[in-house]
């Protein structure tokens, strides 16, 4: 017999007739002999909903009293789905997220887990019941509830999956795998049978929505076994694992594209020591995450420096250092929101030559600019005009996808 978590996102429960879809595929689990326990999102738009009621009375309600709010949404698909199988005859007990032993930190929206307690969780096994759990929450030492920020109900099914030692953690999307390309928008897109952590961490980090990258590198770190399937089709998904078959085969796994990217310019800094460090250390004090970064050759002993940032961060961003412009002696500072990062993924990069000018043929043939490079081990983006994000990531996987017949 296996324990297996199974967790499914708000669109596969976003309604009565979704709700039993996903109660027989946990019963179905559960009669092979397994042991399950599911970890549920709030049901389709509720969290958008909840949001909209916050701002209706208050636009500038503290995060501890959203946390209040947004952690009921989890709290009604589990007990739905759990009436939904007490009536199909199955022993089933939901929990929220404190009640399963989820401790947190105190970052009210977006904390982190500390440690999960499974003694309850492991009872309600031990009587062979299922478990659905509310994702997305814990609690902090303060007993307060916590929300674990963008993608939480992943990361509560893998950090579940590893307390309690799962034998599989199932993703259930709106997707049946991870595809080399959003299927919804790119044609010739196709479905990858398996991907490593560290190409997926890659592809989540880039704007792939499939996974939330916080879940991946958990499952990377405690070696939890994964796979992405959708609740809707019952076609097999796609594992995440350590090691592929094709890792020596393959170049590029997948194209991601990700429009929530801003761009910051400081025009005619000196050219000295510590500049950079000025910089960026107070974007980090304020918690603002720096992605590309390009610095200019110095001429007349000044030099440019540009960087991206998340759209959400870049008013602060730019008001932050607007207001530490003689500190940090530049000319001029230029924002520009109107941008997207395409990026290529795949662990077969690092041995193989002329992947990014492969790249860059694509969009050179498209006649797409290229603003910004970053390159790493396994993966290559560009900065390009957002209003060429689309047609970017249509060209760079028809040149990596449907060359050769699509073994780039």
């Amino acid at each position: 017999m296996a324990l297996i978590v199974q967790k499914f996102g708000g669109s596969s429960v976003a309604n009565a007739d979704r709700v039993r879809n996903v109660a027989r595929i946990i019963t179905e689990t559960y009669k092979k002999g397994n042991s399950v326990v599911v970890v549920l999102s709030a049901q389709g738009d509720t969290t958008d909903d909840l949001i909209a009621k916050a701002q209706e009375l208050n636009p500038n309600a503290s995060k501890r009293e959203m946390d209040m709010l947004l952690s009921t949404g989890e709290q009604i698909s589990i007990a739905l789905c759990a009436m939904t199988i007490e009536g199909m005859g199955y022993q089933v007990v939901s929990l929220t997220g404190w009640q399963a032993g989820m401790n947190t930190d105190s970052a009210y929206s977006n904390a982190r887990i500390k440690r999960i307690q499974t003694e309850r969780i492991q009872t309600e096994l031990d009587k062979n019941k299922i478990v659905l759990v509310a994702g997305f929450q814990g609690l902090n030492k303060y007993g307060d509830i916590t929300t674990l920020g963008r993608g939480g109900s992943d990361t509560s099914a893998v950090a579940l999956a590893a307390a309690l030692h799962a034998d599989l953690c199932q993703i259930y999307t709106d997707v049946d795998g991870v595809y080399t390309a959003d299927p919804r928008s790119v044609k010739g897109a196709r479905k990858l049978e398996e991907i490593t952590f560290d190409e997926m961490l890659e592809l989540a980090s880039l704007g792939a929505q499939v996974l939330h990258n916080r879940s991946v590198e958990m499952a990377k770190r405690y070696n939890v076994n994964l796979e992405v399937l959708s609740s809707f089709t019952g076609n097999p998904g796609t594992k995440v694992k350590e090691v592929v078959k094709t890792m020596e085969k393959t170049h590029v796994s997948g194209v991601a594209k990700d429009k929530n990217v801003a761009r910051l310019a400081l025009i005619g800094l000196a050219d000295e020591p510590g500049t950079a460090f000025k910089i960026f250390s107070l974007l980090a004090k304020k918690k603002i995450n720096v992605d590309i970064i390009l610095q200019s050759i110095g001429r007349e002993e000044t030099k440019d420096i540009s960087f991206t940032v998340a759209r959400g961060d870049a008013e602060e961003a730019k008001k932050i250092l607007e207001e530490n412009q003689e500190y940090i002696g530049f000319k001029a500072i230029e924002m520009n929101t109107q941008v997207a990062k395409v990026s290529i993924v795949g662990a077969g990069m690092v041995n193989n030559f002329g992947v990014a000018s492969r790249m860059f043929e694509a969009l050179s043939s498209a006649g797409i600019n290229i603003n910004m490079i970053s390159t790493s081990e396994i993966k290559v983006s560009v900065l390009v005009d957002e209003r060429d994000a689309d047609r970017a990531v249509q060209a760079v996987h028809d040149k990596f996808f449907s060359e050769f017949g699509g073994n780039n």
